[in-house]
């Protein structure tokens, strides 16, 4: 298990490469040129300046998170073709540095949805919440206003370049089912994978956030048969997934440690934290700790570790906590405190199995 820790860039982040040293057990940081827009090749100048950076405090920097595909890609206009290309040059260039793990996901205009960033719990904290019944009923230009608000620092997945144009993409989307969504994925794993193999660089998708459709789009890596589909498209080493608890765990149809038995072997890159679901579908983020939440994160890493997982490991969304001032879910303190029980988790089992052949 390679503990990573997921960081936004030199002025983008509240949270510095200072402070992330001095957690235990991290070795790389994830990261990305969030600045960049949706479809411009990633240079190799500036790339190299992101690496160089963040090697200088003793960091690896495999994993990218995340280089976003562009929305005529998946609406399967046109334009696709040239944002493919710049796509595939930006996978050669990235690969040039030594990045083996580029993930991204495939959903339609918006990617991770909450209706609240900062929503109270009872121990004085505060998470990021999903309330179903206001999705349902909600204008979603009144969704973009609130996760706007939420912070000055970019949001991945909310470009502001992107939600001016929320009503045209709306109506682009009028057109695109699941089948439509899935074909137009197709023709963009079999542009990029071959491009993919040939730099040994693993094409991790995440899963959708949450797994299933909100304001009528489609959504379609929601689940163990989205992984079959993916593996049907093709079986190119490189077409691999990014295994994350929260965004797929988010449906309680969905047993992620039954998923991590079947599909860790493919998931080089792991996304473990913890959400508490509600009956009425609303859910809420929790710290990392079991108990706290809805997913079995201490059956999720014995798993892992029955497994060998060598891939990288991040805390994901953590709460707000101790007053810290932060990008909503993104903080320093709750994340730290995850990677910490992570550790502790593959410790315990890892001493119990060295107990075991005493």
């Amino acid at each position: 298990m390679n503990i990573t820790f997921r960081w936004y860039g030199r002025g983008n982040d509240t949270v510095t490469l200072e402070h992330v040293k001095q957690i235990p057990g991290v070795q790389g940081i994830v990261w990305a040129l969030h600045q960049k827009p949706v479809g411009e090749v990633w240079e190799k100048e500036e790339i190299q300046s992101e690496v160089d950076y963040i090697q200088s405090f003793g960091f690896h920097t495999d994993v990218v998170e995340s280089v976003n595909v562009h929305e005529s890609i998946k609406l399967g206009i046109s334009e696709r073709d040239q944002y493919i290309e710049n796509y595939k040059q930006t996978i050669r260039n990235l690969a040039a540095v030594g990045v083996n793990t580029i993930c991204y996901n495939f959903m339609p205009i918006f990617d991770w949805t909450r209706t609240e960033m900062f929503h109270p719990l009872e121990d004085g904290s505060t998470a990021l919440f999903f309330e179903k019944a206001k999705v349902e009923n909600l204008d979603p230009k009144e969704l973009i206003n609130t996760v706007a608000a939420a912070s000055d620092l970019t949001l991945p997945g909310w470009e502001p370049e992107k939600m001016a144009k929320i009503s045209e993409l709306f109506e682009a989307y009028k057109e695109i089912d699941e089948q439509r969504l899935w074909e137009n994925l197709e023709y963009f794993l079999k542009a990029i994978l071959p491009v993919a193999e040939e730099c040994d660089v693993k094409m991790a998708i995440h899963p959708d956030d949450p797994p299933y459709s909100i304001f009528g789009l489609p959504r379609i890596i929601t689940g163990d048969q989205s992984y079959e589909k993916l593996i049907e498209i093709s079986d190119s080493p490189s077409n691999a997934f990014t295994f994350c608890s929260g965004s797929m765990g988010a449906s309680p149809e969905n047993d992620m440690v039954k998923i991590a038995e079947k599909y860790a072997y493919r998931s080089p890159f792991a996304h473990i934290r913890n959400v508490k679901i509600y009956d009425n579908g609303d859910f809420v983020e929790t710290s990392h700790y079991t108990q706290d939440g809805s997913i079995d994160v201490k059956g999720i890493v014995n798993v892992l570790y029955k497994q060998n997982y060598a891939g990288y490991v991040r805390p994901d969304h953590g709460r707000h906590i101790w007053g810290e001032k932060c990008r909503p879910g993104y903080g320093l303190y709750d994340r730290a405190l995850g990677i910490m029980y992570l550790l502790g988790l593959w410790d315990a089992y890892k001493t119990a199995e060295e107990g075991n052949t005493k």
